[in-house]
């Protein structure tokens, strides 16, 4: 009993479907299966000619970064020329003329546009939020890291203000923070 009602809505509801119309009013088109003779294929671009391209363009001058005058008053703090780090690397860091408080970084074919980040730490931070890269300048080193990879991009660089701050602190090296603090006198 149940077949021949199935048969029966089915055989009512075909001529319906055959004269459905669209919204528009016009008749709608049957589905048209892909031919098998065209194949869609999608080009892959090996990762070696990508990097060759990102590192060929220009660092990008559109931010919408607006700086603090804490973060401008670090920016005078950065320490700037080349760089020695360890491995033989070097980072070169120069103000950019075009905007006050930005910086130009590059390592190797490697660019980065920097802007300095507020840290409660002393330290000075630079950021370049597109390539996700920071550079940590400390008084007696730096650093350049990836977020993005989570690793050092260069480690251990050193200034020549680092390295007078780095031979004073072998000389009188800093008060351990396990010592306590100096009894007021």
């Amino acid at each position: 009993m149940k077949k021949i009602v199935l048969a029966a809505a089915l055989a009512l509801a075909l001529p319906l479907v055959a004269t459905a119309q669209t919204s528009s009013g016009t008749t709608a088109k049957p589905y048209k299966a892909p031919t098998a003779g065209k194949r869609v294929t999608q080009k892959v671009v090996p990762k070696p000619i990508i990097k060759e391209i990102e590192e060929a363009k220009p660092i990008s001058d559109d931010t919408n970064v607006v700086l603090t005058p804490e973060d401008l008053t670090a920016a005078k703090s950065v320490i700037t020329g080349n760089i020695k780090c360890e491995l033989g690397a070097s980072v070169n860091i120069e103000a950019d003329p075009s905007k006050e408080g930005f910086f130009n970084l590059s390592l190797g074919k490697q660019k980065f546009r920097m802007h300095p980040v507020n840290s409660r730490t002393g330290a000075i931070r630079l950021e370049d939020p597109r390539a996700e890269a920071m550079w940590l300048q400390l008084g007696n080193k730096s650093m350049l890291m990836s977020q993005k990879k989570g690793e050092r991009l260069a480690d251990d660089c050193k200034a020549a203000q680092q390295v007078a701050v780095e031979e004073e602190m072998k000389k009188n090296p800093p008060k351990s923070l396990f010592e306590g603090a100096d009894a007021p006198k």
